[in-house]
């Protein structure tokens, strides 16, 4: 059993590069079967988007895919590295990367509301 369970948890960006597409009025909400975690996420710059991962251990494996606020259509994958903030907070640290477009690389932070 995970140490991790983001059953109905709520996540919100804390920072993220310059060639990522969410922002801070971005939420996230999460659902969790086993060790299979997906989030929808909307708000802000982005119209609708939908994660689907594999939780191992305290690593996310991610694909996403979001419609921009621009109508973009975009795709990417990540590795997110969970952990606990001092006041018991879920935070993914993120290593992403766009599978469209120019195939830019980034860098984001996400906390549990």
């Amino acid at each position: 059993m995970s140490a991790f369970n983001f059953h109905n948890k709520t996540f919100y960006l804390v920072e993220n590069s310059e060639s990522g597409k969410v922002n801070a009025d971005t939420v996230f909400k999460y659902q969790q079967k086993e060790n299979v975690v997906t989030a929808d996420y909307s708000g802000g710059t982005i119209k609708y988007g939908k994660i689907i991962a594999t939780l191992d251990n305290d690593i996310l494996h991610m694909l996403y895919q979001c419609v921009t606020s621009e109508n973009e259509l975009k795709a990417g994958t990540a590795i997110a590295k969970i952990s606990y903030t001092k006041e018991n907070k879920m935070l993914l640290k993120l290593n992403w990367q766009w599978l469209n477009g120019n195939k830019e690389k980034g860098v984001s932070e996400y906390i549990e509301k």
